[in-house]
Order: structure tokens, then C-alpha cells, then sequence
């Protein structure tokens, strides 16, 4: 699964139209038109017959990390409102994806705050999707990178995830 992949999912399971992609984007601080989201949602061969699940599709436009993290601090933004200082200023943006094998632990994290997930409501949605964890291994794959318990989170449980947002949100 690659981040257009985890992007197309999100979209799909939180229902975002196109319109409110550009201005999560925007949020996030990546300046992006209607059409930069429609090519990064679209694959390459349309007419193509999906394989499964686990195929790696091809878009017109590839969504880098730092483009994916600004729409899950964009995503936050959208929903929660933009975090404010003590001297009530707008806090500045953080990125914290540094290598590719973070990002599924950064799309748990940062979906968890904007729809105001606790770990409980995690757990049932992984349940949703048939995915059964326990705290802990939630807890480990929600650490930070340099803490001693962190665990990389795998393809199978952000996939899952996905899953059980969309039947959650959508079922």
C-alpha cells in the first residue's frame, strides 16, 4: 500500500469530496487545485481489472510523504480546529514522518486525534474489520520512534484500520 492508496482509503472511509481535499491540503499548507487531488486519487490504467487487495497500484501523480503528512495536519486542522499557542498564536505544523516505514504508525496517530479517537474506539474499529489487538500493541505502534516499546506498525493493520473506518462511517 502506498500513501495514494492510504489517501484513497481515508477519502473514501471519512467521505471527502474533492473540494474539501483541496482545502485540507491548504490547511496542511500544501497549496493544491482540484485537479493535482483528482491525479493523485486517480491510477494510472483505469481500465485495468483489479488483482486483490495487495497489488500495488500506479497514480498519475505520486503522494510523497511530507504531501501526505500535510493532509493528515490538514485533516486534524479540519476537524479539531487549528491548535493555539498560550500567547494565542497558531502552533506551528510538526512533521514527524522520517522514513517510509513510519508511516502507517503516523497515519494511526494523527487519525486518532482528528476524529477524536481513544484507544478503546481503535480497538473497535479494528474489531470492525475482524482484527483483534491488545492494548499494548495499540499502545507500542502509537509510541514515538525512539521510544524502547515502539513497534512499526505493518501493512495489515493500517489496511485494517482503513477497513474498519469505512464500516464504521460509512456501514
Amino acid at each position: 500500500m502506498n500513501n495514494n492508496d492510504r489517501l484513497v482509503r481515508l477519502r473514501y472511509a471519512l467521505d471527502i469530496k474533492d473540494s474539501e481535499m483541496t482545502e485540507i491540503f491548504k490547511l496542511g499548507e500544501s497549496n493544491l487545485s482540484i485537479g493535482d487531488v483528482r491525479y493523485l486519487l486517480s491510477r494510472e490504467s483505469e481500465n485495468e481489472v483489479e488483482d486483490d487487495e495487495f497489488t500495488e497500484n500506479h497514480y498519475k501523480k505520486e503522494c510523497s510523504n511530507r504531501l501526505f503528512e500535510s493532509f493528515l495536519n490538514g485533516l486534524i486542522v479540519y476537524k479539531r480546529g487549528r491548535q493555539m499557542a498560550k500567547t494565542g498564536e497558531p502552533v506551528e505544523m510538526t512533521y514527524a514522518l522520517k522514513h517510509d516505514k513510519d508511516v502507517n504508525n503516523i497515519l494511526l496517530k494523527k487519525v486518532k486525534v482528528a476524529l477524536k479517537l481513544t484507544n478503546e474506539d481503535m480497538l473497535d474499529i479494528l474489531e470492525e474489520a475482524d482484527v483483534y489487538i491488545s492494548k499494548g500493541e495499540l499502545s507500542a505502534v502509537l509510541r514515538k520512534e525512539d521510544h524502547r516499546n515502539y513497534q512499526e506498525c505493518g501493512e495489515r493493520y493500517a489496511r485494517n484500520f482503513l477497513k474498519g473506518l469505512v464500516i464504521e462511517y460509512r456501514g
